[in-house]
């Protein structure tokens, strides 16, 4: 158990028995009448997103959430196997939990892996990762400055939208909670 005083961003707390994490808080303490805390809370299975307000100092439950340093490994036509970094135990997780994250994963990557009681809940990536293009069209010559797009598909099979003047086979840096181009990598 913990107080409203003691929330912070990435906690997750157990709410009528849904696992809740904290995404933003904000303690207000208003002119008349009692101090309260704003909270943004995501359903951790769900995705769903919502606004909690509670009273200043009431106690929440907080669960109890293991953040694992986990490798990708493969994907085995159903599930996509992970390995723990510490002990080399394998998980498989299904696509529905993976979700997203399976658009810029590559094998041998080191992740994040959330688990509540031994049940996986997230897959973190990292902020950004890189990948090499494996398939665009040639940007035409008078293009370059324009600052247009195209598409152009990942090694990972995932398309996003490059600069014209990127090719087959270059190196780039993606956002992961984007999907947009950060730039090349040398």
């Amino acid at each position: 158990m913990a107080t409203t005083n003691d929330l912070k961003n990435g906690l997750v707390l157990n709410i009528d028995n849904q696992l809740w994490q904290v995404l933003e808080f904000q303690h207000v303490k208003p002119g008349k009448g009692p101090a309260f805390v704003r909270t943004k809370l995501k359903n951790v299975i769900s995705g769903k997103i919502i606004d909690k307000t509670f009273n200043a100092g009431t106690k929440v439950e907080t669960a109890n959430v293991d953040r694992r340093d986990m490798q990708y490994l493969y994907h085995d036509g159903t599930d996509y196997v992970f390995m723990d970094a510490k002990d080399y135990d394998q998980v498989s997780i299904s696509p529905d939990l993976v979700g997203d994250a399976a658009n810029y994963m590559l094998e041998n990557q080191d992740l994040q892996i959330s688990f509540h009681d031994g049940t996986p809940l997230s897959v973190e990536l990292p902020a950004s990762v890189e990948l090499t293009i494996s398939h665009t069209e040639p940007g035409l010559q008078g293009d370059r400055s324009t600052g247009g797009s195209k598409p152009a598909t990942l090694e990972t099979g995932y398309e996003i939208q490059v600069p014209l003047f990127l090719e087959e086979g270059t190196k780039i840096k993606v956002d992961t909670r984007s999907g947009d181009y950060l730039g090349r990598v040398k």
